[in-house]
């Protein structure tokens, strides 16, 4: 039997959320500009989730039992997220085109080009469902995997990994096929059936 381990001091407690802080800071802020479309609301809900993860950090390491905590980070950023959706009752401010940020030098038709297919695949990401579009974010802007996705989602591997599918599907239907308004209300991509559970 494993004996009960002794309570951790304070500046041990705060040594390693600054550890988690620094490792997880940029992955955090990713996730809410992405959610929120805007910079200031971005470092508001950032701060909001370090603030509450602190909070309760010594319970979820404890919970964690050695698991990383990015997933719980970004499930609090979520929840934040979603009070503020609810709170305001609005669209983000700024457009997601704003973050695409162009690495190299390219010709004035390579940019042009780039821009408008960066612009048909944003476009699609904010017209798809809530669930899909916090999966796609967190698997290619943050670069999680689906276990990670799984437990900041509250869902099993299983599940996680077709919501993943489709999603990527229904935004490939809608950048091949822009305007299929009614199958997006659906939660579907143009073509895809009810039958494809």
């Amino acid at each position: 039997m494993a004996e009960p381990t002794e309570p951790k001091s304070k500046a041990q407690l705060d040594a390693e959320f600054s550890q988690l802080y620094g490792a997880h800071l940029r992955d955090v802020y990713s996730y809410a500009y992405y959610r929120v479309g805007n910079h200031h609301d971005a470092e508001d809900l950032t701060e909001q989730t370090f603030l509450q993860a602190y909070r309760h950090f010594e319970r979820a390491q404890l919970e964690s039992h050695g698991r990383p905590l990015r997933p719980w980070l970004i499930r609090i950023a979520h929840n934040l997220a979603a009070n503020l959706y609810r709170d305001r009752s609005r669209k983000p401010s700024r457009p997601l085109e704003e973050t695409a940020e162009l690495a190299s030098v390219h010709t004035t038709e390579d940019l042009v080009e780039g821009r408008d297919e960066l612009g048909r695949v944003l476009d699609g990401v904010q017209h798809l469902p809530d669930d899909r579009r916090e999966a796609l974010i967190m698997r290619f802007a943050l670069g999680m995997d689906n276990r990670e996705i799984a437990r900041a989602m509250g869902r099993s591997d299983g599940a996680t990994k077709v919501l993943i599918h489709r999603a990527i599907k229904q935004l490939q239907g809608l950048i091949e096929a822009p305007g299929q308004e009614e199958s997006v209300e659906r939660g579907e991509a143009p073509g895809e059936e009810d039958g494809d559970e």
